[in-house]
């Protein structure tokens, strides 16, 4: 069943947030719940995340119908690697060195704030480049 486009980048912005407060704060249990977060959209599917889920029944019955729908595949991968990001930064954040938690949500904080401000998804771009080339070719 495909998704409305709108409910990812809505997850990428709130994401965006949590990961410049990550930043400006330092603190590595802020990035726990990020990754709890990524978790549930890597294993559940983004509509069934904690930012999905507020976008379903809070924001998006506020915006209409979506005129855009997309696969939730993409999305749902891009969620995958933003949990390697955030666990990696865990582990800089926790075990050290801080330069590594500090990097981690960096590039984390970086491809949520082109999916949220822009629609361009780096993880879903990936999830795409992976497909084609692990593609069976006869």
């Amino acid at each position: 069943m495909d998704i409305d486009v709108r409910g990812p980048r809505f997850g990428a912005a709130v994401t965006t947030v949590v990961l410049a407060a990550v930043l400006v704060a330092g603190s590595g249990l802020l990035l726990a719940w990020q990754a709890l977060a990524f978790a549930a959209g890597a294993v559940f599917g983004v509509q069934r995340s904690p930012y999905g889920w507020l976008f379903r029944t809070a924001v998006g019955p506020r915006l209409g119908a979506p005129t855009e729908l997309e696969s939730p595949t993409p999305p749902r991968f891009a969620q995958g690697v933003g949990l390697a990001f955030a666990v990696i930064g865990l582990v800089g954040y926790f075990w050290g060195p801080e330069w590594l938690g500090l990097a981690a949500t960096g590039c984390a904080l970086a491809a949520a704030f082109l999916n949220s401000a822009f629609g361009y998804c780096l993880g879903c771009e990936m999830y795409v480049l992976l497909r084609r080339v692990t593609a069976v070719r006869p």
